[in-house]
Order: C-alpha cells, then sequence, then structure tokens
C-alpha cells in the first residue's frame, strides 16, 4: 500500500506551534494549491490543504515558514474524527508532513536565494547552497583545465 502525497502552494497564513501535554511540538498550516483547469470565468481555482508537522520540524516550521510564501510539502494523507461540542462527530482530512522545502527566500534575509528545507528524519536543511561537500564549497565538476586520466579500464565501453 502508498500513501504519499507531494504538495507545491502558498501559505495562507502564519503556521499556528503549540505542544502537546507530553511537550511534543506541533505546527498546522494551511496550503493553498492551485488546480490544473480553470472555471467558466477563465479563473484558476485553489484547494486548501490542511498540513501538520510534528517535533523539530514543527518549530522550524513556525520560525521561518510565513503567510505567502512557496513552500513544497511531502507526507501521507491521514483522516481523523472527534466529538464537537455539539455531540457531532467531525471528520478531518490532512497531510501529515515529513518533509518541508521553502522554495523561494525570506525577503528578510537580505535577498538570498537559495532555497533550504527541513525533513522529520535530519531535522536540519536539505539545500543551502551549493558545493556543501566534505572538501568544503569546492565544485568537483568544475573544469580547472587540466585532463582527465582515465585509462581504458574504467571505461564501461
Amino acid at each position: 500500500m502508498l500513501n504519499r502525497v507531494i504538495l507545491i502552494g502558498r501559505l495562507t497564513k502564519d503556521p499556528e506551534l503549540r505542544y502537546t501535554p507530553a511537550g511534543v511540538a506541533v505546527t498546522q498550516f494551511s496550503l493553498a494549491v492551485d488546480r490544473n483547469f480553470k472555471d467558466q470565468n477563465g479563473e484558476r481555482e485553489a484547494d486548501f490543504i490542511n498540513i501538520v508537522t510534528w517535533r523539530q520540524l514543527a518549530e522550524t516550521c513556525a520560525n521561518y515558514l510565513r503567510k505567502g510564501r512557496l513552500t513544497a510539502v511531502e507526507g501521507r494523507i491521514q483522516t481523523r474524527n472527534y466529538d464537537n461540542n455539539e455531540g457531532k462527530r467531525v471528520y478531518v482530512t490532512e497531510v501529515v508532513a515529513d518533509n518541508v522545502r521553502f522554495l523561494e527566500s525570506n525577503k528578510s534575509e537580505g535577498g538570498n536565494s537559495n532555497s533550504g528545507g527541513f525533513n522529520r528524519e535530519e531535522g536540519s536543511g536539505g539545500s543551502y547552497g551549493k558545493g556543501n561537500n566534505s572538501r568544503g564549497n569546492q565544485d568537483p565538476f568544475s573544469d580547472d583545465g587540466k585532463p582527465i586520466d582515465i585509462s581504458d579500464d574504467d571505461l564501461p565501453f
């Protein structure tokens, strides 16, 4: 069975950070995702998808995401229900995110155009610029003008 969702959209409001009684961080926000077609008036409609993040990812989203920011979310669909104050059963469908990517820079960060990402497992940055490798910021595929020494034994053909 497969339950996997990937969405790209804009936040409809700032994320709401709360903590469970056990002290676990949880953040909720809504993502506006455009539909692929236009309505009868020629306007695009959008779906508003509820997103939930937990733990370190929740705190990171609350700190860095803001209303209107273009964001990618990867996770799974979850359906839950509860009884409201009037005794009626309420069903909620939401995406539980385990990976969130910021697809545009934060205007207040001085115009840095690198996107960042956070996921549940790592709890920290995905891609913050080029050349994040063990040799510093050197591009291993850059052309330094020297010939590459490859023997015939190294070639697959």
